[in-house]
């Protein structure tokens, strides 16, 4: 009678135990994001998974519920706490909040408290990230900018190639690890993030397949601890929004929308829950740096359109935008990041971009012409892009000067176009080159302001790092 009853008992309290047991199943394997950093305020993000590490290639999200913590010390001493979150299904699992009235210049350490349901959440490894300066003071900034981030290449290899043969292989990006040990202020993904369309034999169209190449990208050990320690600023490009050199314009998976709609939710870079906020934007570091993010592809002309002054990579809100907030500005230093050239040179079959022929070279080449007319003065101003698979410091015939990332994969590196080539989009060679990686390397692009003061103007140096950090080539603007 008593195991009767004890039986009974256990089936009646069972429902409400494993109530409880997916608290131990729920991890973080994606790690921590802080993302959008500006002087008081940030974007925080996580995934709460099944699993720890990578099953069968995928990271299998989790249903349940999270909030962050943030505080000014490490041990989260007066700690503020966001709302309590909700990962599901149709948000990727994804925990996402926006904080606000945060002092300039000072570092914070931030966590998710995390459970199947509030009443069982327990605090995850701590991260941290640093807010900008205050923009009225003089300040040093450090931060590296990296893209082409082809997950297939490096662990798979292409076109006869084999990826990665390292025994880290499954660390990630040998290139993170120095990018770490710089301990940069920030990092930017400026574009190909993710590549859906790489293998070409299993492309990426639906919404499940877009999300897995996030998933199995930034699962990796490697970027999980830089996004620990080092805040992040997001763009992308063609590769991680639909396929090579796309447009808004075709019939083919991923649209158009579901391009954009993906990177939205994969990605700290708009406030939780505002459907109209842009992804264009800029970020005053400081009295003597200012940073602009362009949006390549949300609002592009057809690729094919000839070109002329209506065909345009920004679209007129945009362009109006850009041109009002360069003029306002009085930073010492003014840096454009573009996911894709402008200055290059490059290959002269595409049309993708500012410097192509027959892409949109009358937008790129009149946006120099009203540089010059506005006083934002060659050594002034910077162009910083990604896109293209080598590293180059070029220099246009109007005297504004591009730094091209390269790729931060050796696997998706290549050897570039040079002026007066035939085979490049400047075969007269108007463009000088000053530097390009040979042989291709992976590797990042470093950018560090020293500010001014009474006894020195503020310098700008610009160096490009290869896979192991070692740097290739350095630039000093003064």
């Amino acid at each position: 009678m008593r195991t009767s009853f004890h039986r009974l008992a256990l089936l009646v309290l069972l429902p409400l135990w494993t109530g409880l047991l997916p608290a131990a199943e729920i991890h973080l394997a994606q790690g921590l994001l802080a993302g959008e950093v500006t002087a008081t305020s940030a974007i925080l993000q996580t995934r709460l998974t099944a699993v720890a590490a990578p099953r069968d290639g995928e990271v299998p999200g989790a249903a349940g519920t999270g909030r962050f913590e943030i505080a000014a010390t490490p041990d989260f001493k007066e700690a503020r706490q966001t709302p309590w979150l909700q990962a599901t299904a149709a948000g990727d699992f994804i925990l996402r909040a926006h904080v606000d009235g945060l002092s300039p210049a000072t570092t914070y350490h931030y966590r998710v408290v995390f459970g199947s349901a509030a009443a069982v959440a327990k605090p995850g490894d701590p991260a941290s990230f640093k807010t900008l300066p205050d923009p009225r003071q003089a300040a040093a900034v450090d931060f590296i900018l990296t893209s082409c981030l082809n997950y297939a290449f490096f662990q798979h290899g292409s076109g006869g190639k084999g990826g990665y043969q390292g025994e880290d292989r499954m660390q990630g990006y040998p290139a993170l690890e120095p990018a770490l040990r710089l301990d940069p202020d920030f990092v930017i993904i400026g574009g190909d993030a993710v590549y859906y369309d790489h293998p070409a034999a299993t492309r990426a169209k639906s919404p499940a397949e877009l999300r897995r190449k996030w998933h199995e990208q930034y699962v990796q050990p490697r970027f999980v601890r830089l996004f620990a320690r080092v805040p992040s600023y997001w763009m992308k490009d063609d590769h991680d929004y639909r396929r090579n050199d796309s447009d808004p314009t075709g019939d083919y998976e991923p649209s158009h929308q579901l391009g954009i709609d993906t990177f939205r939710e994969q990605v700290p870079v708009v406030k939780p829950g505002d459907a109209k906020a842009v992804t264009y934007r800029t970020h005053r570091m400081g009295r003597d740096l200012q940073l602009w993010f362009v949006e390549g592809r949300d609002y592009r002309s057809p690729n094919q359109q000839p070109d002329g002054p209506e065909k345009s990579v920004w679209g007129r809100e945009q362009k109006a935008w850009l041109q009002r907030t360069l003029k306002e500005s009085d930073a010492t230093f003014k840096i454009l990041v573009s996911p894709t050239p402008m200055i290059g040179p490059d290959d002269a079959y595409k049309k993708d971009n500012h410097v192509n022929e027959a892409g949109f070279r009358h937008e790129g080449e009149a946006f120099f012409k009203w540089l010059a007319e506005n006083g934002i003065a060659p050594g002034r101003f910077f162009i910083l892009c990604g896109d293209r698979h080598w590293k180059y410091h070029s220099r246009h015939a109007s005297g504004y000067e591009e730094f091209s990332c390269g790729a931060l994969n050796r696997e998706n590196a290549r050897l570039g176009r040079n002026p007066g080539s035939g085979g490049s989009t400047d075969p007269e060679g108007k463009v000088k080159q000053l530097y390009t990686d040979r042989p291709p390397s992976g590797g990042f692009l470093r950018v560090a302001l020293t500010p001014g003061d009474a006894a020195r103007q503020a310098s700008l140096e610009l160096s490009q790092h290869d896979d192991l950090g070692n740097v290739l080539y350095r630039h000093q603007a003064r």
